[in-house]
């Protein structure tokens, strides 16, 4: 099977994810009716946002997570009708052979990244992980690594830091004795005991504890501080962020990183280590001819905006703004962010209209 049918065949089934410490990749397995992940890409929550192609952005439930094989799976959304792709049937892997990475590195949606096996069998972590030369990068987490069959040998699980393109994918085997386990606690949460390897529900969890071996465990349902709490100016960005209307937990893209749509524009709002509050929002695209008269008209209206400024990067028409965090209150945010996206709107819309911009394309188009 060539590599640009592969790509396409994967296209619908593979997830993206986010939590708020940060973003990962899923795919769909439709025979076990389950998103397949990492376990460190949905550590710690009872839920996730999910996205995809034939998946509208919302919450789901994390089923179960496994600590040692670092697995995890998430609920599917009722009424989703998603295409079906095969798990390798074993420890089919040799060095050599042909693979392809797919996932979200960076959030960039839908890469697929091509190489070797370098290694079929890799012992990390008493596990023997399948060693690939595909670049994989944060982001790719969870993806699906792919033979030239098209079937699934692999989950791409992590990376040496500092080398270059040495990845770890977790070999199929491993998810396909997870999934047989899992089918008799289907629906509900399940636990692995990451020391003796027994499947915990609530059910049968002693306290805190694993009822076979008395290891401790962390199920994020029944955490006594709840769900996760933002502080400080990330707190007071969600709390602005509701004020006008958004679900925060959609939004999250990380614990200082969040993305919302305002009419036809799409906002991303960043806290960066420098104590700036960065907000840009992605207008539409330069017209194909009379360019010039677009420009004009950006250049007029930064001279006459206060706290706001147009920009132009490759073809792409931002609108920004930022607060600096020393600054920020719950009042001042407020009126910058919802002048921000009242604006973002209207000037989007007058782009589109009035000078001959071209729609956004996104890569869910």
């Amino acid at each position: 099977m060539d590599t640009q049918h592969i790509i396409d065949r994967f296209q619908h089934v593979i997830i993206q994810i986010a939590t708020p410490q940060g973003t990962g990749t899923g795919f769909y397995v439709k025979k076990e009716n389950l998103i397949i992940t990492n376990d460190h890409v949905v550590k710690g929550n009872s839920e996730a946002v999910i996205s995809g192609r034939s998946v509208p952005k919302q919450m789901s439930p994390v089923f179960f997570n496994d600590a040692k094989y670092d697995l995890a799976f998430i609920k599917v959304p009722e009424g989703v009708e998603l295409p079906d792709i095969d798990l390798a049937p074993g420890l089919d892997v040799k060095e050599g052979d042909q693979v392809i990475a797919i996932g979200h590195p960076y959030g960039l949606n839908y890469t697929a990244t091509e190489g070797i096996v370098s290694k079929s069998k890799r012992l990390q972590r008493g596990i023997n992980y399948i060693q690939i030369d595909a670049a994989i990068n944060p982001g790719n987490s969870g993806g699906p690594l792919v033979n030239s069959n098209g079937d699934v040998v692999g989950v791409n699980t992590f990376i040496i830091a500092g080398g270059d393109n040495l990845g770890f994918a977790l070999p199929v085997e491993y998810l396909q004795e997870d999934l047989a386990a899992y089918k008799e606690y289907f629906g509900r949460y399940t636990q692995k005991c990451p020391s003796c390897g027994f499947y915990v529900t609530e059910e049968n969890l002693d306290g805190e504890y694993c009822p076979n071996c008395g290891t401790k465990l962390e199920f994020p349902a029944l955490k006594k501080d709840g769900e996760y709490k933002p502080t400080g100016a990330a707190a007071t960005i969600e709390t602005i962020l509701e004020q006008l209307g958004k679900d925060v937990k959609l939004a999250r893209k990380g614990p200082y990183s969040w993305e919302v749509e305002e009419g036809t524009a799409k906002i991303f709002i960043n806290y960066n280590q420098d104590g700036f509050i960065v907000c840009d929002s992605l207008l539409c695209m330069l017209p194909k001819t009379n360019i010039g008269v677009m420009y004009e008209f950006l250049l007029r209206e930064n001279y006459n905006l206060e706290g706001m400024m147009f920009s132009v990067n490759n073809q792409d028409v931002i609108l920004s703004t930022f607060i600096f965090d020393q600054y920020l209150t719950y009042e001042t945010g407020l009126e910058t962010m919802k002048t921000l996206f009242s604006n973002a709107d209207r000037y989007d819309t007058l782009l589109l209209e009035q000078y001959g911009a071209q729609p956004r394309v996104t890569d869910e188009s």
